[in-house]
């Protein structure tokens, strides 16, 4: 009898320890098995899941027998699978990434503690590797309020939020400690959650966020206790964009608790997610520290705002980490793609 074909296809350079992954975020404009099957037959090892209403959506009925149906699809593809929880607007169709783990109403807080709990248990049915989430913008007014934003993103994320536990000062400290303590809060049961899950929970610094650092992960480690359930989600764009350090220091700092990893390009002091080649970033010691510090998670590409090219995108963007990830010195050249259009400010973020 003949083997049935490998859903990978057998082509490009000799295998490496490192799994590449793309994120459905980038793919919106496709169904959601359209966007699995792309994938692996692209040579993908993994797929960064987003639960959002084009794919797998939390919110709707069902959510527990569609995600059945969709681990036996990842199955049959041998496709890997990481949960990233940063929809756009899945909670509030207003609001970016509202409500958020530090909204001042407590009833808001809780959305998203509750879309955190169902996106462990879609973890733990789908055998995933982790689940993604971050912090949020603190409330206009609080320390740090808005750093490092478009004023899109200040906007649209702090309107009309007002604190009625005292934000602006309390008698704990400062409104800084206070929201580190809000977040601190609202992360405990979704720890508790991912413990009895056995599904670490990656937090992401996200520019402009409160957790925004490795810095500020270490802080919320330290604020909680360093439980075994937190882990990090590095994202090589972020260390680009703003850490001291270079993006391949940053993985070796953040080794002992790398979870997930995002990767894109991406240039120093503005967070806009590019394709590799059109940024700054030198991919093969970041692939190198990778390989060497032991991470056998997924390298999962984050191109959120380039859907329109998905499929171009991701059938350019396995080959160039595949190359960049060999040893010795690569020529894996500067752009992929044609440029696009200049984005206006506010569309520069994911």
């Amino acid at each position: 009898m003949n083997p049935q074909p490998s859903p990978h296809p057998v082509t490009g350079p000799p295998a490496h320890p490192l799994r590449f992954s793309y994120g459905t975020n980038g793919l919106t404009d496709l169904r959601l098995d359209d966007a699995l099957s792309l994938l692996a037959d692209l040579g993908y090892d993994g797929v960064g899941l987003t639960l959002d209403h084009m794919h797998l959506d939390p919110l709707a009925p069902d959510l527990a027998a569609r995600t059945r149906r969709l681990a036996r699809r990842l199955d049959e593809l041998g496709l890997g699978v990481t949960l990233e929880t940063g929809a756009r607007y899945v909670l509030d169709p207003r609001r970016k990434h509202g409500p958020s783990l530090l909204d001042p109403d407590p009833e808001q807080r809780a959305r998203r503690v509750d879309l955190l709990l169902r996106a462990v248990q879609v973890a733990e049915d789908l055998g995933a590797h982790a689940v993604h989430c971050f912090s949020g913008i603190p409330p206009q007014g609080t320390a740090g309020g808005a750093t490092g934003t478009t004023a899109g993103e200040a906007a649209g994320a702090t309107a009309g939020q007002s604190d009625p536990q005292g934000a602006s000062e309390t008698d704990d400290g400062t409104a800084e400690d206070a929201e580190w303590k809000r977040l601190a809060e609202a992360l405990t049961p979704v720890l508790d959650a991912a413990t009895d899950a056995g599904v670490p929970l990656a937090v992401e610094p996200e520019p402009g966020h409160l957790l925004a650092t490795l810095d500020d992960f270490h802080r919320l480690r330290t604020t909680l206790g360093s439980p075994d359930a937190l882990g990090l989600t590095l994202d090589i764009g972020h260390c680009q964009c703003l850490e001291p350090r270079s993006p391949a220091d940053c993985v070796r700092d953040a080794a002992p608790w790398l979870r997930h990893v995002q990767i894109e390009d991406m240039r120093r002091g503005v967070h806009e997610h590019l394709p590799f080649g059109d940024g700054e970033i030198d991919f093969p010691p970041v692939l190198e520290a990778l390989a060497t510090t032991g991470y056998r998670g997924l390298v999962s590409v984050e191109l959120p705002r380039h859907s329109h090219a998905g499929p171009q995108l991701a059938r350019q963007s396995l080959p160039f980490l595949q190359r960049a990830s060999l040893p010795g010195p690569q020529d894996i050249g500067r752009r992929t793609v044609p440029s696009q259009r200049a984005a206006a400010p506010e569309e520069r973020t994911p």
